[in-house]
């Protein structure tokens, strides 16, 4: 039996009301009993806002990530960032290549489109095979007029270089806005 895929690329206010509730459903699932903690309300927020990759096979969801914009600094200089949320695979349909379907359309978007890209992930290997790297400077989260070190984030952050992107050095300090949940 062949299976028919489509790759959707949607705003978040053109989700439907059962889009989004089948999203969360299967990030949820997706995320349950991960070393993460799972996906909660805030991981969920931090999604929206930007915009959707949503692989369909056969009517199905069965991969998703979101690109929103975040304002990272890297050596104090400001860089529109094309920052990766909510990127997981339907439990079951894992190592089918559905993941790098999404990515690739989300690393050629966040390419044309930001300064930089940038995630945090325990899974460093699946994104490399894709052209991303990790960041080796130490995390920072902007707060109040300053800024506190996340060092449990260190190692964490993956980047994505962009046609547009500066000279960057990827052992500099490298900051984020506070935000409610992860930081990163």
């Amino acid at each position: 039996m062949s299976e028919h895929a489509a790759l959707r690329r949607l705003p978040s206010d053109e989700l439907t009301e059962a889009e989004r509730i089948d999203l969360r459903a299967m990030l949820d699932e997706a995320f349950l009993g991960d070393d993460t903690g799972g996906f909660d309300d805030d991981d969920w927020q931090h999604a929206l806002g930007g915009t959707h990759f949503v692989l369909d096979v056969d009517g199905q969801v069965v991969a998703h990530a979101a690109v929103v914009e975040r304002q990272l600094y890297v050596a104090g200089q400001p860089l529109r960032t094309g920052y990766i949320e909510a990127v997981a695979t339907r439990p079951g349909r894992e190592r089918q290549g559905h993941g790098s379907v999404v990515m690739r359309e989300v690393s050629a978007f966040v390419s044309e489109n930001f300064e930089f890209g940038a995630l945090g992930t325990g899974s460093h290997g699946f994104y490399e095979r894709l052209g991303w790297q990790t960041w080796r400077g130490p995390s920072f989260v902007r707060v109040g007029g300053g800024i506190d070190r996340t060092p449990e984030d260190d190692g964490y952050i993956m980047v994505l270089l962009t046609p547009t992107s500066p000279p960057l050095d990827l052992s500099a300090p490298i900051s984020c806005e506070w935000r409610p949940g992860d930081v990163w």
